[in-house]
């Protein structure tokens, strides 16, 4: 048996290459891993031998050759084949042992355009590619992890397994399509935010598996794309192991305060928030933002848009939390949350905190969006109704309308000097989430402003708003009943902005 080597990871490599030898196995390697092994005084030899080719390029051009894809793409069970090897006096490569230039790592590093560049594999996706496809007589081997199943299966009498050829065969395959969507991402670069391809790819390689998904019966793991950073690449200081819904509500809680150039704090629970406040300082944000509903905050995930100091810390750790964010923590801060062992501390890695390309699966296949990225405007803020806003109150709406765009549909918003007092999310009705939100702000919705997500279809919405004593609304508009909705609120002495968009959020 023939076996091609050509590592970046060389995790494993000498004792696997060691075993390999003990059964009788011929190495073929290229530079690095060739003196790996060398040095190891494991028995090997250069890929020259085989293609009787130097290496060309500074590097670029080495795998690329008739003589080493003969080898491992010639069908054993097809005499012509093995007829035209042997009158090239070719060797069969029946073992390929690749993994490719660590290209997202050096994106990662910040690199510049032409080190990324230098750091996309060609000969090493070839040649797994070539493997894979003819997997039933060669074994293409990727990740450190597979080198005990592939040794335990050469000694098996038995032969290999079919199971083990397609999972490897999978394995490459799905290697390289990841590092491919990964080159794909960056060079798309910032015009991704903007643009769907024609052809979209994702990618990602797995960071952890998770305890369970959404449920106990679910299973779930953590990938980071090639742009890393952001909840994939936060640093956990602290606390419990992070789970699947802990990830997906620090995502909602981080995306959430990144919409306000104040300092900021949001508390999500179950993907929706249910306090979210502006203040003088992170400290003052996020009582304000946990007034909104102590009851429902219990146990909810927090996210400050500027460093939590240790009065934050101090404020937070009264209360039971799941999951703290923000973009850095002093000693003193950390040294407070220590009180809470539990909690799990993150502190995102660099990059955006919104989503330039929504994706979702559904059966069949999957839709792209671009993300939602325009709640930090009113739109075109037109003033519908005889009453206009002051200047206070197009704060509030402001405020409210960044807030709303972070809710699950249907969407109501009640806000009151920069923090939100009633929340009504995911209704199928949206009078009824106008209900929700009043009953949630009690009181203190006498005075209030409302952000609603979408349109009122009928005015019964804008009557309960004015009959709890909300004294502004703003809304996308665009309903066919528009006019009895600014009726309503002329009635009231409510004023009433339109957008033109709106923020559905399913």
């Amino acid at each position: 048996m023939n076996a091609l080597l050509s590592v970046s990871d060389k995790t494993g490599l000498i004792d696997f290459a060691r075993e390999l030898n003990g059964l009788g196995v011929t190495m073929y390697a290229t530079g690095g891993t060739e003196g790996a092994l060398r040095e190891a005084g494991i028995p090997v030899h250069a890929l020259q031998e085989l293609t009787g080719f130097p290496e060309m390029l500074d590097g670029r051009v080495k795998t690329l050759h008739p003589n080493v894809h003969a080898g491992i793409l010639a069908l054993r069970d097809e005499p012509r084949h093995l007829q035209e090897l042997a009158e090239r006096e070719l060797k069969l490569i029946d073992l390929v042992v690749v993994n490719l230039y660590p290209f997202v790592e050096t994106v990662l590093t910040g690199a510049g355009h032409a080190q990324a560049i230098e750091s996309i594999d060609i000969g090493g996706v070839t040649l797994l590619r070539a493997a894979a496809k003819n997997h039933d007589h060669v074994l293409p081997v990727v990740r450190p992890s597979d080198y005990p199943a592939v040794l335990q299966a050469l000694k098996d009498p038995g032969g290999i397994p079919a199971s083990l050829r397609r999972h490897l065969a999978a394995v490459a395959f799905a290697h390289t399509a990841a590092y491919d969507a990964a080159i794909g991402e960056h060079l798309r670069g910032p015009q991704a935010q903007t643009t769907l391809p024609e052809e979209f790819t994702l990618g990602g390689r797995k960071l952890r598996d998770l305890r369970y998904g959404e449920n106990p019966h679910q299973s779930a793991a953590l990938y980071r794309s090639a742009a890393g950073g952001g909840i994939a690449g936060a640093r956990q200081w602290q606390g419990l192991e992070l789970s699947y819904n802990n990830l997906l509500d620090a995502q909602a809680a981080w995306s959430l305060v990144a919409d306000f150039p104040s300092i900021a704090v949001a508390i999500i629970k179950h993907a929706n928030p249910c306090g979210v406040a502006i203040g003088t300082d992170a400290a003052d944000a996020f009582e304000r933002a946990l007034d909104c509903d102590r009851r429902s905050a219990f146990g909810g995930i927090v996210a400050f848009n500027r460093p939590a100091d240790a009065a934050a810390a101090q404020a937070l750790v009264g209360s039971f939390f799941e999951v703290v964010v923000a973009p850095s923590f002093d000693e003193p801060a950390l040294e407070a949350m220590k009180s809470r062992p539990k909690l799990r501390v993150l502190q995102p890695g660099p990059g955006a905190a919104h989503l330039a390309l929504d994706a979702r699966p559904i059966t069949g296949g999957f839709l792209v969006q671009t993300g939602d990225q325009s709640g930090g405007t009113l739109g075109e803020a037109r003033v519908a109704t005889a009453k206009v806003p002051d200047d206070a109150t197009w704060k509030d709406l402001q405020f409210a309308w960044t807030v709303v765009k972070h809710v699950r549909s249907n969407a109501i918003v009640l806000a009151h000097q920069g923090a939100a007092i009633g929340i009504g999310a995911g209704q199928m009705s949206r009078v009824e989430a106008v209900e929700l939100a009043v009953h949630r702000g009690g009181s203190r919705a006498a005075g209030s402003v409302l952000a609603s997500d979408g349109f009122f279809p009928y005015p019964d919405g804008v009557e309960v708003a004015a009959h709890a004593g909300v004294r502004a609304i703003v809304q996308p508009g665009g309903s066919v009943k528009d006019s009895e909705a600014i009726a309503a609120a002329d009635a009231a002495g409510v004023a009433m902005v339109f957008t033109g968009e709106r923020h559905f959020k399913h």
